[in-house]
């Protein structure tokens, strides 16, 4: 008895202390969710331009920490301006007026009221073109603005540069055939941009080096230069594989169009194409939507894939162009679109779809509907005091390549209760701060400007 009470006052602590010293389990992580009702409310800048209107793309972050940006114009006489931001100081740069910056300053002609595309850095510059912004509506169509008074027509869209560190210009030239650059893309390994123009949709490849460039033809039909079967919705986005410089784009009939390196003939990519029954059905001899066109797409160097979202049903997509496989991930549009169960408002979709600093964090800005005492607004609404309010709100979605985790992180609001309007662009700084361009109205005036709301995640 007394062996076994000698056993107990030994064994028993040491089977306790064995005990105390199993591995703690840690307490589950928190697991990130959606918060559709959270208001994210932005900060709004002042870049001097009374004139700026609608923006599409034309917003970009750079290495030296700064954000640049077009501010477009839709005035015959009064050209898009660029302008930088700097988080650190809090201060905007004007860089230059798009039509001097193009040697047009005393021609008289259509202003270049437009820069319709991303910035893509490259060796301390920024590469980008510009587009016209001044159209006229002829049966029903937006057209090549017709000028009036002693202004000639428009002499087509430039190829530029920015040095961000002389803070100089260089102008490469016009597109081909007079018409705006709407879609560009750029390899910077090989010093080649490619670009699609409007209205007609003319392909082309400008060689940075040799400074020539290579019109390779129409690659839509007659473009959007009119109504019936000849025409044909533009693409807006290119992906470009870095490794072989293989440019891809679509087509309104879901195509999706390969130009290898050094090929002057596009190629269908059999086997693969956006005709998806989750994108919807589209008559592609009829404007008013992409289509079965891909909206926005980037290139992801780690899954060698392209990344894109369609239109109007606000699907994000995957694109292995090689094997060819498309795989239909996730509708990232909002919350509240999601129970609907209804297409985007805009029904172009948005252009606001980035991949973020981080390499793995996509950042979409996309509409949401608003409801009044439990019922869907579908037209404007003012408020006591007036104002002009938007048809929608505006969304911050973001989705996690790797783990495959959406979030819709909420709407964004001014401090003063507005909506941001009319978004169709988006850069995130290098702390994570979201930055895009939107309608604003101050002082019963309505502009387009820059605006910047914190993002989910930090640097």
């Amino acid at each position: 008895m007394k062996f076994l009470n000698i056993l107990s006052t030994v064994l028993l602590p040491a089977m306790i202390i064995q005990g105390c010293n199993q591995p703690v389990k840690p307490e589950a992580e928190t697991v990130p969710v959606s918060t559709p009702d959270a208001r994210i409310i932005a900060t709004v800048y002042s870049s001097g331009f009374e004139h700026a209107h609608d923006t599409y793309n034309g917003i970009s972050s750079a290495s030296d920490g700064k954000i640049y940006y077009v501010l477009c114009s839709q005035l015959m006489d009064v050209a898009g301006q660029m302008y930088s931001f700097d988080p650190k100081s809090a201060t905007i740069e004007h860089l230059g007026d798009l039509t001097e910056i193009c040697g047009e300053k005393d021609m008289k002609v259509v202003a270049q009221g437009k820069s319709h595309v991303n910035f893509v850095e490259s060796g301390g510059k920024l590469y980008f073109s510009t587009h016209l912004g001044y159209y006229s509506i002829i049966d029903g169509m937006e057209k090549t603005g017709v000028p009036s008074g002693d202004y000639k027509a428009y002499r087509g869209g430039h190829l530029l540069a920015f040095d961000m560190k002389t803070k100089t210009f260089e102008d490469f030239g016009t597109g081909p055939h007079n018409e705006g650059i709407i879609t560009m893309n750029m390899d910077t390994a090989r010093g080649l941009i490619y670009g699609l123009s409007w209205p007609t949709g003319y392909l082309f490849r400008y060689d940075v080096a040799k400074k020539e460039l290579q019109d390779l033809g129409p690659v839509t039909g007659k473009g959007e230069d009119g109504k019936g079967e000849d025409f044909r919705v533009v693409c807006r986005s290119i992906a470009i594989d870095p490794e072989n410089g293989s440019v891809f784009f679509t087509n309104a009939e879901g195509q999706i169009k390969c130009l290898k390196l050094g090929q002057n003939v596009v190629e269908t990519v059999e086997g693969e194409d956006m005709r998806k029954d989750y994108f919807g059905t589209y008559d592609i001899f009829t404007s008013g939507s992409m289509a079965y066109n891909w909206r926005q797409v980037f290139w992801y160097s780690p899954e060698k894939k392209i990344y894109g979202v369609h239109g109007n049903s606000g699907y994000l997509f995957r694109l292995d162009p090689v094997v060819p496989r498309m795989e239909v991930l996730e509708r990232l549009t909002s919350v509240p679109s999601k129970l609907t169960g209804m297409g985007d408002q805009f029904s172009y979709g948005y252009l606001g779809f980035k991949l973020g600093p981080d390499g793995r964090t996509i950042y979409y800005l996309t509409g949401g509907p608003i409801y009044i005492d439990g019922k869907r607004v579908k037209g404007a609404i003012s408020t006591a005091k007036g104002e002009a309010k938007g048809l929608e709100d505006l969304h911050l979605i973001t989705y996690d390549i790797p783990t495959g985790k959406y979030l819709d992180n909420g709407a964004v609001f001014y401090p003063d209760g507005q909506r941001p309007l009319y978004v169709n662009s988006i850069a995130i700084g290098d702390d994570g701060t979201v930055y895009t361009l939107a309608r604003i109205t101050e002082n019963g005036k309505t502009r387009t400007d820059l605006i910047s709301f914190p993002g989910p995640y930090k640097k």
